[in-house]
């Protein structure tokens, strides 16, 4: 059995399989990328970012398949889907628009006269491991900054999303991108760690879990090589008061539940004023058990399965820990009785620090309540946890929201809206989150040499 595979995690059916890399394989990747590399640096960047944006222009025109796939590969609704390539075409755009602006020569004042100037130089081919929950997304805010800059991609996907990862290979191939600018490779576990030992080889970003970062990041610093990591969150939403008490459920429902709750940044922790506090948690168990499974591809389905059995089954065994340890369930906690990779939108409320959700990221539709008496309580339980990803902080006074935004150990907080991502802001984390930044600005400067030229 070939550890690159689609499964359709609505019905468990195996679609296809793909043969993983040979070694053959992947010395041929990484040659190619290489050999690549030396002439797309010296491309204008203007001509690569032309590319970029045929590149964007294609993407919206092939969303519909893009988005077929996604559904197929890790069970995302359609809708979802087809928004997920929308916003990863509009990050190729962003970089395309923008690359020239961004890499552009910039000037120095030096307190002892004379010119200096930074440029902004590509590195070399980068390898970049990405995970399953966003398929397209991910590869586009890594892939898009680093080949508008100049360096050349190696790009292993996860393993559950071989054909959406051939997918955006042909999709650059097709935009007019030369051979080795980008190359999927259907790599293993080791074979990562030989590219990684690779000098032709540059740097590293991975998102993923923090056993797949922390063994990136090792292999990366053994050798020296640059590295972007985004391990996962446990995101706060933070109720602090409310003049919309429905609305503001809403927002939270929407902060846990988009992608079935399979997002890094989805709003995984509810702390909640106590005086909004039974009342909320009513109005989120009655607003989360109303939502049924359903076919992805159906319209109508408010909760699709999650993206393999495997993942469900881990889910159940965090939610069964909280359960046989004094947690309460207000809806949920179970598996409905269908066929498929599903889990029943689950809230939880008398978490303590003794259960697996207290500290753990439930990476599924479940969230875990707290009451705080506070804002001071809130912000102490916000920065109670090893990760630092995103957070939200919802207030009728905007002004105190952000004030407390700053006291929140993440890397993003959003006021009055769970966390979320647009091409032109920075995506990043704190702690065990990761290290650097991805999009905006930020994006396109962590694979370059910012080099100094004096006169």
């Amino acid at each position: 059995m070939s550890m690159y595979r689609t499964v359709n995690p609505a019905t468990g059916e195996v679609v296809e399989e793909f043969p993983t890399a040979t070694d053959q394989d992947i010395e041929e990747a990484i040659r190619g990328a290489r050999k690549t590399y030396e002439s797309w640096r010296a491309l204008p960047v203007t001509e690569r970012a032309h590319l970029m944006g045929r590149a964007a222009e294609l993407m919206r025109h092939r969303k519909e398949t893009l988005a077929e796939l996604i559904t197929e590969e890790m069970g995302k609704r359609t809708e979802e889907a087809i928004g997920e390539v929308e916003l990863s075409a509009d990050i190729l755009q962003y970089y395309a628009d923008q690359g020239p602006r961004l890499l552009a020569d910039e000037p120095l004042d030096p307190a002892s006269g004379g010119d200096a100037v930074v440029v902004s130089e590509p590195i070399g081919p980068l390898v970049g491991i990405m995970p399953w929950n966003f398929p397209q997304y991910q590869v586009a805010r890594f892939a898009g900054p680093n080949l508008v800059a100049g360096n050349t991609i190696l790009l292993k996907h996860a393993p559950s999303c071989p054909r959406s990862a051939r997918a955006i290979e042909q999709l650059f191939a097709d935009s007019g991108f030369p051979p080795g600018a980008y190359t999927n490779i259907f790599a293993t576990n080791d074979q990562i760690q030989t590219i990684l030992a690779d000098d032709r080889v540059a740097g590293a970003s991975v998102t993923g879990s923090e056993r797949a970062g922390s063994a990136v990041a090792e292999g990366a610093g053994t050798h020296l090589k640059k590295v972007v990591l985004e391990m996962g969150g446990s995101d706060p939403f933070i109720v602090l008061d409310s003049d919309d008490l429905d609305a503001t459920v809403a927002q939270a429902v929407r902060g846990r539940m988009g992608n079935t709750g399979q997002s890094c940044v989805a709003s995984k922790r509810m702390i909640v004023i106590e005086d909004l506090y039974d009342e909320f948690v009513d109005r989120l168990a009655s607003a989360m058990g109303a939502m049924t499974c359903g076919d992805p591809t159906d319209p109508d389905t408010q909760v699709a399965p999650m993206h393999s059995e495997e993942a469900a089954e881990e889910l159940m065994e965090q939610v069964q820990d909280a359960i046989d340890k004094g947690a309460t369930v207000h809806t949920g906690g179970t598996r409905p009785d269908r066929t498929g990779a599903y889990f029943s939108p689950t809230v939880l409320t008398g978490v303590t620090r003794q259960m697996r959700a207290f500290a753990e990221e439930l990476f599924g539709p479940v969230a875990v309540v707290y009451p705080v008496a506070d804002e001071d309580a809130a912000v102490q339980l916000a920065n109670e946890s090893r990760f630092g990803l995103g957070g939200t902080v919802v207030s009728a006074d905007p002004e105190r929201a952000k004030q407390v935004a700053r006291r929140v150990d993440t890397g993003m907080v959003w006021i009055n809206s769970p966390t979320w991502t647009e091409p032109d802001l920075p995506f990043g984390g704190t702690k065990r989150s990761g290290i650097g930044t991805e999009l905006g600005e930020p994006g396109i400067r962590q694979f370059l040499n910012r080099k100094l030229v004096r006169a």
